[in-house]
């Protein structure tokens, strides 16, 4: 059963302004307490039970590096996508920066696993002419925790401002040469949220999974968010069954951008980054 979220403020209560000046400078912003501890823990219960499917199915979890996995799933496999993409600073957040067109086109969830080490600092994928060019952002990675990260837990790390760095001398546009890790290593900030909270980024922003010392996994959920025409949809399978976007109010179906199907098919997962599959996955 899902638990209801109240949700007291509509998006208009959450200053543009300052919305757009954190992602636009930090590259990276966040909302402590947006959602009850109980209602992730259900989370974190749906969660675990398609990791451990994903990872019994052929193409279900693509490695993100050693001990370390990202798994895309279908809106309706967890209880509480309603609640996420109808809260209000999300709403907020995403008309402030996409415009009121925006379009959800990726759910999904990493696992950075004990025994997971630092990743190379990188970009999710290229910049475009909009961004190097036109200096603007078309697109939002939500992340939201389903446990109260630690420090040895593998905190994700990122390096504010970034998103505007010139890419002409990173591998495939995305991975920096070494030669400017100190750049980064100077701007980190190592993010530990707790059950509740939620972030939201710029995926240009440099940023990286640090190594995973605990015994313990440290799931995330993943929203991604576009701008019409942004295209990252073509890396994703977000599907829904006829029956299930239907019964969605209309105010939320304008914001989806996903495939009608009969029946859920197993998504493969095709958002592979190549520099991050390193060693076994």
């Amino acid at each position: 059963m899902t638990v209801p979220q109240p949700h007291t403020e509509s998006a208009a209560h959450y200053d543009a302004a300052g919305i757009l000046g954190a992602i636009y400078g930090d590259g990276i912003t966040g909302l402590k307490g947006a959602f009850s501890r109980d209602w992730v823990a259900q989370l974190a219960e749906d969660l675990a039970g398609l990791y451990k499917d994903a990872l019994a199915r052929p193409g279900g979890a693509v490695g993100r590096g050693a001990n370390r996995h990202y798994v895309e799933i279908h809106p309706e496999d967890i209880r509480g996508f309603v609640e996420l993409v109808s809260h209000p600073w999300i709403q907020a957040v995403c008309e402030a920066v996409l415009g009121p067109q925006y379009q959800v086109v990726e759910i999904g969830f990493d696992v950075p696993n004990p025994g997971a080490r630092d990743q190379p600092w990188h970009r999710d994928f290229p910049a475009t002419a909009q961004t190097l060019v036109e200096r603007r952002l078309n697109s939002l990675a939500f992340n939201l925790t389903t446990v109260d990260v630690e420090p040895d837990m593998g905190p994700f790390d990122i390096a504010p401002g970034t998103q505007w760095d010139d890419p002409s001398s990173y591998d495939h546009g995305m991975f920096p040469p070494t030669s400017l890790y100190g750049r980064y290593q100077a701007r980190s900030q190592l993010k530990m949220p707790r059950m509740g909270d939620v972030s939201v980024r710029s995926a240009l922003t440099i940023h990286r999974g640090t190594a995973n010392h605990s015994n313990k996994p440290r799931p995330v959920l993943v929203l991604g968010v576009d701008a019409p025409g942004a295209g990252n949809h073509e890396k994703h399978d977000f599907q829904m069954t006829r029956t299930f976007y239907d019964s969605l109010p209309s105010s939320l179906r304008d914001h989806l951008l996903c495939r009608l199907v009969d029946h859920l098919e197993p998504v493969v997962q095709g958002h592979s980054i190549e520099g991050l599959m390193m060693g076994d996955a």
